[in-house]
């Protein structure tokens, strides 16, 4: 996925961000199959690269986080997080370990 920020997010390249966005989107259709019922996929990023915008610096927008499980009957948009601390908090709580000190899970938002 690094190709999202420094292939065409630095060097400005929309048409080629588009391109990766397809092939990652065919390649995550892919991955899915293999998922088990009780496996909990989460994606997101580090920081946002919009391709279209000037220089080459990173840019500002808010960042995914895409949430998938076969288990996950009534998909739906979560609102807007303060911190990807949830990811780590919900991944802790998945898996019944102690809570991180930093961040809130979301698990039972999304079961």
């Amino acid at each position: 996925l690094v190709d999202f920020d420094a292939v065409y997010g630095h060097r400005r390249d929309p048409k080629g961000y588009g391109k990766a966005i397809k092939e990652f989107d065919n390649q995550l259709e892919e991955l899915m199959k293999y998922l088990n019922h009780d496996d909990l996929l989460m994606i997101t990023s580090d920081h946002g690269n919009d391709p279209t915008y000037k220089g080459t610096d990173h840019t500002r927008e808010q960042v995914p986080l895409l949430i998938y499980s076969k288990e996950l009957i009534k998909p739906h948009h979560l609102e807007q997080m303060d911190s990807f601390a949830v990811i780590g908090a919900t991944i802790a709580d998945n898996f019944g370990v102690p809570l991180p000190l930093v961040g809130c899970s979301i698990l039972n938002k999304i079961i």
